[in-house]
């Protein structure tokens, strides 16, 4: 059987006994080098690249003893970033020895700064091992081809996950219960694509201290995403972007297309600000000047896991509105609209607006809004 040269995150000994399952006894992991080889993030992206580069030395392991199984489970996992393997020569202690690595596909990915393990695992270490779980999770029900074209939106599920941990302690009306007070007796993914179907069979503490009966529920999985409404206090204006929407299809309503906020997920590595700002270009072709924070928090909790970062963005607004934008690759067909408040706020009232989102925006900004003209 070849034996394998890992670089990069796969050196993470946690990482790599996830991807190669419970039966990843007897493998033998040597220290190697690989010359004339440099290890690089990346560029905007949490995981590393290799490349050749004359003078420059790769560290590594050298896996031996790996089974069909493990190299299958291997080359699953890392297909999902559209890596393959190809033939080496690696340095250890006993000589040089033949090996095959795993080598990105030319010119998909741009190099970034030099990758150091350990910075990895501070930064990316638990969200790619909780990306890993799930990946790892469909192998033998998809391809690997099938599993990249998942990984963002997987990757996006594990910050969620991650984000959620560091949620505030409840310090007044909702003290007291915690998920340490639900047991979930079994978890299981009906489906999985962009997003993902969970059904979980819990039981969990009631207000009067017992336990409930056994539940089965449903929820949506997707990721966190930004929404920031364009707004700009000199001419107390705001913009607003039609666009078709899947929840008024599914509905069966007779005009699924639908006005609202500029918004989009939050990437892995990103914070909502910074997605905030990304997605006002992308969506309307606006620079933001700032961010007022209005609202974050879950819009379904009854059957979504789905979690809103909510701004105000202050800007300068074209006289006509921008059309066109979004990601022709994501399948964005957008159309921009620019009201006054006023009329937005009708528009409110006769339920034209009809997202929740946009709603809560607007009042927001009818609170500040004389605030906000004040300091233009």
């Amino acid at each position: 059987m070849t034996d394998l040269f890992f670089y990069g995150s796969l050196r993470d000994h946690a990482l790599l006994r996830i991807v190669l399952g419970e039966n990843d006894a007897g493998v033998e992991l040597i220290d190697a080098t690989l010359a004339d080889h440099k290890i690089c993030w990346v560029k905007d992206q949490g995981f590393p690249i290799v490349l050749r580069q004359s003078g420059e030395v790769a560290q590594g392991l050298l896996a031996k003893n790996l089974t069909a199984d493990h190299i299958a489970r291997l080359n699953f996992y890392e297909g999902g970033f559209a890596y393959d393997l190809v033939p080496a020569k690696v340095s250890t202690a006993a000589g040089q020895m033949g090996c095959e690595i795993y080598w990105p596909p030319k010119d998909q990915y741009q190099a970034g700064d030099p990758w150091h393990l350990i910075d990895w695992q501070q930064e990316w270490g638990e969200l790619s091992r909780l990306a890993a779980i799930e990946a790892m999770s469909y192998f033998g029900d998809i391809d690997a081809d099938t599993l990249h074209s998942r990984f963002k939106m997987i990757r996006s599920r594990a910050a969620s996950k991650l984000s959620a941990k560091a949620s505030p302690s409840p310090t007044n009306l909702r003290a007291g219960l915690t998920s340490n007070d639900v047991i979930r007796e079994t978890e299981n993914r009906s489906h999985a694509g962009f997003y993902a179907l969970d059904v979980l069979q819990l039981r969990h503490r009631k207000f009067d201290g017992s336990m409930s009966g056994p539940l089965t529920r449903e929820v949506f999985v997707g990721g966190d995403a930004s929404i920031v409404l364009p707004y700009d206090p000199v001419t107390d204006k705001i913009l607003l972007v039609e666009q078709f929407r899947m929840g008024p299809t599914g509905r069966h309503d007779p005009y699924p297309w639908c006005l609202e906020p500029v918004a989009g997920l939050i990437d892995p590595g990103d914070g909502p600000e910074e997605t905030a700002f990304r997605e006002a270009k992308e969506e309307a072709d606006l620079d933001l000047k700032s961010l007022e924070f209005v609202f974050k928090g879950y819009p379904s909790p009854g059957a979504s896991a789905e979690f809103f970062h909510l701004f105000v963005g202050l800007c300068t607004l074209p006289e006509t509105a921008p059309n066109g934008g979004g990601l022709a690759c994501e399948g964005e067909d957008i159309r921009s609209h620019i009201l006054s408040f006023d009329d937005a706020m009708y528009h409110v009232d006769t339920s034209e607006i009809n997202v929740l989102p946009t709603v809560l925006c607007l009042n927001w900004l009818a609170r500040h809004r004389d605030r906000l003209r004040a300091g233009s």
